[in-house]
């Protein structure tokens, strides 16, 4: 069964390796790691520093920046296509009109 570890956990696991600069393969066997796992641990708490950790269903900010902006994106590439829809129609309406008042026999 796949175990959970607190955010307050890992980051004192990388801290060990980190700052006090004790070998991975002691920290995890010391803390019943798996090495490998403690090594991916290390590599994000050094790239996202506090915002490592974040958990399930808590995108870190630039994440959640990012999804937000695609969604944005995508309705304003809506909207244009509306809007192309509708300017296409008006402009047809508007020749079938001039073409209707004219009448056949003015052209």
């Amino acid at each position: 069964m796949k175990r959970k570890y607190s955010k307050e956990f890992k980051v004192s696991a990388c801290e060990l390796v980190v700052k006090d600069k004790l070998k991975p393969q002691i920290v995890a066997e010391k803390m019943g790691l798996n090495v490998v796992m403690l090594y991916r641990w290390v590599s994000e708490y050094q790239q996202n520093g506090d915002q490592a950790f974040m958990g399930t269903g808590h995108p870190a900010p630039a994440d959640a920046e990012l999804r937000k902006l695609k969604r944005e994106n995508e309705r304003l590439r809506q909207e244009n296509e509306i809007l192309k829809k509708q300017r296409h129609t008006l402009r047809n309406t508007r020749q079938k009109n001039s073409i209707c008042k004219k009448g056949p026999d003015r052209v």
